[in-house]
């Protein structure tokens, strides 16, 4: 099977990048060509260069200009290759720039049940609401925040005796595990898109 390219945009730690990088020593049918740090002190940036991936480091005086940005941002993963763009604990807002130049081929995972808990603080949202359940959902970005198609998304109960910290590290469990198997599902053909843009994954 011919590998899934993409390309993998990080501000953080990365743990979803060592996720994917993981899955793909164990056969995951996908060759991350490119990473793009929005961050110089981002410990993503060493996670990508220890698997000995090309990465590309911003700092904020970059996205001063956010078109001209995305700009680079679109033309160095075009010329890397990536089919598909992963934001892994992206915290920049894209533009059209960049949705334009792969669309519907962006991919953002968000810590809760969208469409509930929008935003850069779902999880404490969803703490403070006393939500019994919330989790996990993959969707495909566009111009309105946290609301393009949903791809996937996996419930996590919130239990008696959790605390926030604890509810988090469930989360982030979920996380680990379902951005791969979205990946696996478009690298084998087995994600379409209807006409009224719902996501369908067959098994």
């Amino acid at each position: 099977m011919e590998k899934l390219k993409i390309g993998v945009l990080l501000s953080g730690s990365g743990t979803n990048l060592q996720a994917i990088i993981d899955e793909i020593a164990d056969g995951l049918p996908v060759e991350i060509v490119h990473v793009l740090s929005s961050r110089p002190d981002a410990y993503g940036i060493e996670r990508a260069r220890a698997a000995g991936i090309p990465v590309t480091v911003f700092d904020r005086s970059c996205y001063e200009d956010p078109a001209a940005a995305d700009a680079r941002i679109a033309a160095l993963m075009q010329k890397a290759g990536a089919e598909y763009l992963v934001m892994a604990g992206y915290m920049r807002k894209l533009t059209p720039v960049v949705l334009d130049a792969f669309p519907d081929r962006v991919l953002n995972l968000h810590p809760a049940l969208l469409p509930s808990f929008k935003g850069a603080h779902a999880i404490q949202d969803a703490w403070d609401a006393g939500v019994k359940v919330t989790g996990v959902t993959v969707h495909l970005a566009n111009e309105d925040y946290d609301k393009g198609p949903i791809v996937a998304q996996e419930a996590v109960a919130v239990r008696e005796d959790d605390d926030r910290d604890s509810l988090e590290a469930r989360i982030h469990e979920v996380e680990h595990r379902i951005y791969p198997r979205v990946l696996r599902a478009i690298a084998e053909g087995r994600m379409t898109m209807d006409e009224r843009r719902i996501i369908h994954i067959s098994e």
